[in-house]
């Protein structure tokens, strides 16, 4: 209602404007006919654009009529992935304790890397809210984080082997794991199966390839049978 109270008055006074000016001089009768003429066609053409106006304001309220509305929007994104409001909260929280974990680098970076693999399997991860956050964000977070490795130092004690010094909690928590200590200190070991108390050895950290190695053989490891 008040665009068209607009465009009436303008268009009033388009008109009036004119024919004031015209009347403050002296004119032909053929001078003013043809200056009215002149203000019906552009009133004309005026009414005609008026009303193309209109016709498009009344197609873009039946547009708006028609559209969802933002919540609708978003439970019908949440359906498309099997989640309810709880679990999208749920996996937003998720996204940003594993980026402050990765901000504040607290590692170890693998664990890290295995945190941020299962939010990308993660159906939810697929809502714009989330997408690159997750999939590109977070991993190149993760891949320009350059994790410090420090060597501990362990001194040999009676009855000690290699395979029981990495199978310690402190140190790998898996004796398949013994070839890294071995490898790390070829320099005092002379053979894997010789190894003499006060003896200090380097253990180095695993990477992430080399404790996945090492957990598959540990998992796949069949005892031979005894008779």
């Amino acid at each position: 209602m008040k665009l068209n109270r607009f465009l009436s008055v303008l268009l009033a006074l388009f008109i009036a404007l004119p024919v004031y000016t015209l009347a403050q001089k002296e004119m032909t009768l053929e001078e003013w006919e043809s200056a009215m003429s002149t203000l019906k066609t552009k009133k004309e053409s005026l009414v005609k654009e008026i009303a193309s106006l209109k016709k498009d304001i009344d197609g873009l309220k039946a547009t708006l009529n028609g559209m969802q509305s933002y919540e609708d929007c978003v439970n019908e994104a949440y359906q498309l992935v099997g989640a309810t409001k709880d679990d999208v909260d749920n996996f937003r929280n998720a996204v940003r304790e594993l980026e402050g974990k990765i901000r504040r680098k607290e590692g170890p970076k693998s664990d890290r890397q295995k945190d941020l693999d299962a939010l990308k399997r993660n159906k939810i991860s697929a809502l714009p809210e989330f997408f690159y956050k997750v999939h590109e964000d977070l991993q190149r977070m993760l891949d320009e984080w350059v994790e410090e490795t420090t060597d501990i130092t362990y001194t040999v004690v009676k009855g000690d082997h290699l395979w029981g010094i990495a199978r310690k909690k402190e140190h790998y928590g898996n004796g398949f794991a013994w070839p890294k200590i071995y490898n790390a200190n070829r320099d005092k070991i002379k053979n894997p199966d010789l190894i003499y108390p006060k003896q200090e050895f380097k253990i180095p950290p695993l990477t992430a390839e080399e404790k996945d190695k090492y957990d598959r053989l540990r998992r796949n490891y069949k005892p031979a049978p005894t008779n």
